[in-house]
C-alpha cells in the first residue's frame, strides 16, 4: 500500500521543562516553533514509561479477563491484564507476563507480541505493547499491590466482540488489543 509523501515538517523544540512529577507520569512543557509560520507555542506532554497489556488465552479458547475498580471513571471495568513496564523489567514481554501472573495467577511459556501503539500521541510519547499468551493455565494465586484488586473472569474468545459492542469492555487499549488479536487470527 503506497503512502503519499507529506510536506509537513516537524516543529523545532526551543525549550523543555518538567513542571510536575508523580509516580506514574511527569508533565512537561515544551516551547516549540512552527515550521510554517515561525510562531512559538507551548505544548504540554505527559511523560510516562512504556505500557503493556496481554491477552491470556486458554487451550479451550477462553480469555482470562479481570474486573477491577478504576479511579479515572469511578467504576468497575472488564479488562485484560496490563500495566507499566517497571524499571526492573528487562523487556516489555517480561512486564506483560509479570502483570498477567500478578493480576490473574495464570501463566504461559508461549507469549508473542501482537503489536505496539501510541496510546495518545497528541499528549504522550510512550507506547503500549500488546502480547498474546497462548495455552495459559492457572499456576499461582493473584498478588495484588497496595492499590489494586482484581476479580478473574473467563470468557469465550468468540464473545469478545459482543462485550465491546454492548459496552461491557470500554478500555480503549483493551479494545485495541482485541483488534491486534483479530488481525493475528486472520493471518493464521
Amino acid at each position: 500500500m503506497a503512502h503519499s509523501k507529506t510536506t509537513i515538517q516537524p516543529w523545532q523544540r526551543l525549550s523543555s521543562e518538567t513542571v510536575y512529577t508523580c509516580r506514574v507520569f511527569s508533565l512537561r512543557r515544551d516551547r516549540n516553533r512552527s515550521p510554517r509560520d515561525g510562531r512559538e507555542h507551548d505544548f504540554f506532554v505527559l511523560d510516562s514509561c512504556e505500557w503493556v497489556n496481554i491477552i491470556p488465552l486458554t487451550a479451550d479458547h477462553q480469555v482470562v479477563l479481570i474486573r477491577q475498580y478504576r479511579h479515572g471513571i469511578d467504576g468497575i471495568t472488564l479488562e485484560i491484564p496490563g500495566g507499566m513496564v517497571d524499571p526492573h523489567d528487562p523487556s516489555p514481554l517480561h512486564a506483560a507476563r509479570r502483570e498477567m501472573q500478578e493480576e490473574t495467577g495464570y501463566d504461559s511459556d508461549d507469549i508473542i507480541l501482537l503489536g505496539s501503539i501510541h496510546p495518545n500521541p497528541a499528549i504522550q510519547g510512550n507506547r503500549c505493547h500488546t502480547f498474546l499468551a497462548r495455552n495459559v493455565a492457572k499456576r499461582f494465586a493473584p498478588q495484588f499491590d497496595s492499590t489494586e484488586e482484581t476479580e478473574v473472569v473467563l470468557v469465550p474468545a468468540a464473545q469478545l466482540p459482543d462485550l465491546v459492542r454492548q459496552g461491557q469492555i470500554t478500555h480503549a487499549l483493551v479494545v485495541t488489543a482485541f483488534y491486534w488479536y483479530e488481525l493475528f487470527q486472520r493471518q493464521a
